[in-house]
């Protein structure tokens, strides 16, 4: 039942090239870093990353954009990037975009094993281009369909050796919600404790959703967009 791996290159080390892997995070708030610099370290390409942004040019998931390692994104924002804007514009990268709720909920569709669900958000723009459509009480929703994917790479505070997940304040984001929609969840960690440290009713993500756990080290917590009040 121990799920703790010696290192973040071990942890990741049957991530192959053309793989789709989902990464949590949300701006560079709870990223995966330790988990990203080792994919980054083992050189995979084509890969197919399901995350709501990439990060910027130098941090984050703009990391392995600019080792031209990732082929296709599928997000909700896609701003704060410059060699993103420049890898789309001339047609190098593929990318997919998805409002924000609708990502989230494609992501719980793939863990509770849901074939599709019916969202209005989307309707009558590119969104919705080759989508089913239904009226349903009048309104106009599309069809959209689940996202799962072979590796699951997520950020938690806390977890024990067992892979019970606790998650701190706004780092928890799109990392839950990932935990089951993949075949393999890595989970870094910036503490592990053994089994019983993380009282029960504080356990976000069970530990049936997690395969792997590795310890984070040498946070920088960087800050994405900095801004001040005048003096």
């Amino acid at each position: 039942m121990n799920k703790v791996y010696p290192s973040a290159d071990e942890a990741i080390r049957e991530v192959q090239d053309g793989a789709t892997l989902m990464v949590g995070g949300f701006g560079l708030c709870g990223n995966p870093e330790t988990l990203i610099a080792a994919l980054n370290r083992k050189g995979v390409k084509n890969l197919t990353v399901i995350s709501n942004n990439c990060g910027t040019t130098d941090l984050g998931l703009g990391v392995l954009l600019k080792a031209r390692q990732i082929r296709k994104m599928v997000a909700s924002y896609v701003g704060e990037n410059r060699e993103f804007e420049r890898q789309f514009l001339s047609g190098e990268l593929e990318v997919e975009l998805n409002p924000q709720g609708t990502l989230a909920e494609r992501i719980r569709a793939g863990a509770a094993g849901i074939g599709g669900f019916y969202t209005a958000s989307g309707v009558g723009t590119q969104v919705a281009q080759g989508k089913e459509t239904r009226v349903i009480g009048g309104r106009e929703y599309l069809l959209e369909l689940p996202l799962k994917a072979d590796f699951a790479l997520v950020k938690a505070w806390k977890a024990d050796t067992w892979g019970n997940l606790l998650f701190n304040k706004t780092a928890r984001n799109f990392n839950p919600v990932m935990c089951g929609a993949a075949k393999v969840t890595v989970v870094e960690a910036e503490e592990i404790v053994p089994v019983g440290q993380i009282p029960p009713d504080a356990v976000h993500v069970p530990s049936i959703y997690v395969e792997r756990i590795v310890r984070g080290k040498d946070y920088v917590k960087p800050i994405e967009r900095r801004t001040i009040r005048p003096r």
